[in-house]
Parts: structure tokens; C-alpha cells; sequence
């Protein structure tokens, strides 16, 4: 079987290495022609080849990409393709609907499994463990995955996965930029919405947009909204059946009212499937905070919060929950200048220090700009690596509570893993 993969962003590159484990044989191809590459499963090549090109084709065993250029004839050979979730809706996409030659529509095993989406702005990927963790321990065979930005394979992953073995349950990470796209994709049987948050506004341009994709995300569908979520009225009416979930009462390792809420929305899930009490409550009461996520660790007379929390919601309420002296904030790509508005919240805080450093790209500038132009009068310290944080969190370490977060989800999990070993050691 051979598979064209359309486009080389996150989720084609996963799209990529997926079909190639699984034994497919792989057209890449990417109109940019300086693509990041990295992560892909290539044939050794010196990158050198390829500078000041305007195309240039990269052929190995099972594989050929093409960047700069697309070549119809090879994506016309192939058996299925794999388009970017951010392609659909398009022109091209709706062509190959007509075809029937998505990958979802070739290989359909993934459409009979009992399917799980969980979507929303902040908290997707600690309630998709959770209630993995559950269900396993209900002994159920789970196959989870989804949004590439939650740490998982990939949308395209899981189809693939689901092809080659027999689960009861597929349960997916659905990244609010793309629900269109897996609505297509899967069949589900049930939704749960974490929450709805101002991230994603260069796509979604408004919360009324991003609302209106929900609503025709949930149509037909049964979903579990928090009991004050705004738009209720519309998802109800939207929905075959709406179920409340309520922030969760019983022990909880996790930090945050936030995490309350995404227990509570696993446990009503988890419920609604006639999972006992019991195998909830001990599951959760065991469940460790995913990497990257926030977490606490003790350093000296400090409480050291680390995790991601890279939109102005996220981070308001981990603020919400804590006096803290210092802020280290992660900078997002150069691109995407609506999440500075993270520093809008910090300022609001009004920390003693704010620290900036380079989370999925070095904006220290930008950042900084945003925080002269907020009238911010704290002390503004930009770094630049890991023992530089590590420094600072040392000389803070005498306050009541730091917190680390940002943009970076990489940075982040290297940052957490340190900090864990200091911890560890004191």
C-alpha cells in the first residue's frame, strides 16, 4: 500500500513515521521548500544538497519527499493520503471527500471502535489520561492519541493503530483547530468539553466562531460540558444528549481547581460507561501529573510550579491559586503574537519578577516590548538556558512559591525534569 502525505507540519511529519512503521510506502511532499525536517524517519542526507534550491527531491527505501514541488502523478498512484487537519475544507480536501481517498476513508477499522473525543482550550491531555487510566484499570484495552500538540502520535497515528490490532475504547485528543477535521474522521460516540479559553484566535478569530464549531462538533452527539459552561443552551440543543460533570470531590494528587474539573469530567464519563465508583476513586486517587503539565516540587522554602500554560486563561488560573514572588514565562513562535497576551495576565499579578525566556522560539524582544508597553515596574530578567533558570529558581527558592510556564512544551519538560532532581535531592 502506498499513502500521499500533503504537507509536512507537525501532524504530516507523524503522519509520515506512522505509515512507515506500519509497512506502508510514503509520497511527501511540502510547497515549502525550508520546511523543518526534523523528526522525520529520512534517509541519511547532507542537508548541504539542498541550499539555495528552489526544489529538491529526498528519495529512500519506501519513501520520496518532495519540497518546493508537488508531483500530481505520484499522489495519483497512491492507494490513500493524508492531508494536514489545517487543509480541510479547502478545495483539495473537499476533492479528495468525493474520491474517498482520505486515509480515514481507506483504512476504516477505527470507525467500528467504541470512540471517546475529548476536546477544549486548556486540560484535554490530562483528562485523556485520566481516563485512560480508568478505563485500563476497569480492564479495558484502550487506544489513545489525537492532537499531535498533546504529546501523542497523531490523528493519523491512531487510524493506522486501530487497523493492525482490536480495542474497546478509542479515545481522542481533539485540538479545537481541528474539529471539522476529526469530526470527519471519527465516529463518536461521546464528547467532553474541558473548558472554552481565549487561545487560537488567529484561527478562530472570535469565541462566537469558535463556539459555532463546537456546536457543529456536537451535533448528534452525547457530550459532557462542566455545569457553568457558557453556551450550554447551545450545545444542549445541538447535542443528542448533554450530560453536567461538577469539579471532583475525592483525593487528588494534582494541584488547581482546573484539575478538579478535569477529574470530575473523566469521572462523569467514566460513570455514564457503568465504571464502578471504586476502580474511579483509586485510579484517581494514584493519577501523577502527565509530563509537562503542572506540577509542584519543593525546592528549599519554595513551592516550584512547573508546566505548561501558554494561553492567558491557563495561566490566570494557575495564578488564581497561589501568591507567587516570580514568573518565568516561555515566549511563543514569532508568529503567533496573540499569546503574549499571557504577559497581560502576569502584569494584572503583578509579580516582583518576571523572567523571560525562549519558549517555542526567542521573542525575548517582543516580550519584553509587551511588558514596557503594560507599564509593568517589577524586575524584568531574560535567560536564555536551562542553568540560567535553575540559577534564578536557586536564588528565589527562599519565597513563598515560584512558577514556570509559558510557551515551550520541550523547554518546559526539560526545565520540570531538572527541577524534579533538585527537589529529589533536598
Amino acid at each position: 500500500m502506498k499513502a500521499a502525505v500533503i504537507g509536512l507540519g507537525v501532524e504530516g511529519k507523524k503522519a509520515v513515521n506512522s505509515l512507515l512503521r506500519h509497512g506502508w510506502e510514503v509520497y511527501a511532499t511540502d510547497l515549502n521548500i525550508n520546511v523543518d525536517l526534523s523528526g522525520l524517519d529520512l534517509p541519511m542526507l547532507s542537508m548541504n544538497m539542498i541550499d539555495d534550491k528552489q526544489t529538491v527531491s529526498i528519495v529512500g527505501e519506501n519513501i520520496t519527499v518532495d519540497l518546493g514541488f508537488t508531483n500530481s502523478y505520484a499522489i495519483e498512484n497512491c492507494d490513500a493520503i493524508a492531508i494536514s487537519p489545517s487543509m480541510f475544507g479547502g478545495s483539495f480536501a473537499e476533492r479528495l471527500l468525493e474520491d474517498g481517498d482520505l486515509l480515514c476513508d481507506v483504512a476504516t477499522k477505527h470507525k467500528d471502535i467504541f470512540t471517546i473525543g475529548i476536546t477544549g482550550t486548556n486540560g484535554k491531555t490530562t483528562t485523556v489520561h485520566m481516563l485512560k487510566t480508568i478505563l485500563e484499570d476497569a480492564g479495558k484495552k484502550v487506544l489513545v492519541g489525537g492532537n499531535g500538540g498533546g504529546g501523542f502520535s497523531g490523528y493519523y497515528d491512531l487510524i493506522l493503530e486501530a487497523q493492525d490490532d482490536d480495542y474497546d475504547i478509542l479515545l481522542v485528543e481533539v485540538c479545537d483547530m481541528t474539529l471539522d477535521f476529526a469530526n470527519y474522521c471519527f465516529d463518536f460516540d461521546m464528547v467532553g468539553l474541558t473548558n472554552i479559553g481565549n487561545d487560537h484566535m488567529d484561527v478562530h478569530k472570535t469565541i462566537a466562531n469558535y463556539k459555532n464549531s463546537l456546536v457543529r462538533f456536537f451535533s448528534n452527539k452525547t457530550i459532557f460540558t462542566a455545569f457553568n459552561q457558557d453556551f450550554n443552551s447551545d450545545f444542549k440543543e445541538a447535542a443528542n444528549k448533554t450530560i453536567p460533570y461538577f469539579a471532583y470531590q475525592d483525593e487528588l494528587k494534582l494541584v488547581g481547581e482546573f484539575n478538579l474539573l478535569n477529574a470530575g469530567l473523566a469521572t462523569a464519563i467514566a460513570r455514564e460507561l457503568k465504571i464502578s465508583k471504586d476502580v474511579v476513586k483509586s485510579s484517581l486517587k494514584n493519577f501523577k501529573a502527565v509530563e509537562g503539565r503542572l506540577d509542584v516540587y519543593k525546592i528549599n522554602d519554595a513551592d516550584v510550579y512547573v508546566g505548561k500554560t501558554d494561553n492567558s486563561d491557563a495561566l490566570a488560573s494557575v495564578l488564581a491559586e497561589k501568591d507567587f514572588y516570580a514568573l518565568f514565562i516561555g515566549t511563543p513562535r514569532h508568529n503567533e503574537t496573540h499569546r503574549l497576551d499571557i504577559l497581560d495576565v502576569a502584569v494584572n499579578y503583578n509579580p516582583e519578577v518576571i523572567v523571560l525566556f525562549p519558549g517555542l522560539d526567542d521573542t525575548l524582544d517582543m516580550a519584553i516590548y509587551r511588558l514596557n508597553s503594560l507599564g509593568y515596574m517589577g524586575n524584568i530578567i531574560t535567560v536564555n538556558t536551562l542553568d540560567q533558570i535553575i540559577e534564578l529558581v536557586a536564588e528565589y527558592s527562599h519565597e513563598d512559591a515560584i512558577l514556570i510556564g509559558g510557551n515551550g512544551q520541550d523547554v518546559l519538560i526539560d526545565i520540570q525534569e531538572r527541577i524534579k532532581q533538585i527537589s529529589e535531592k533536598l
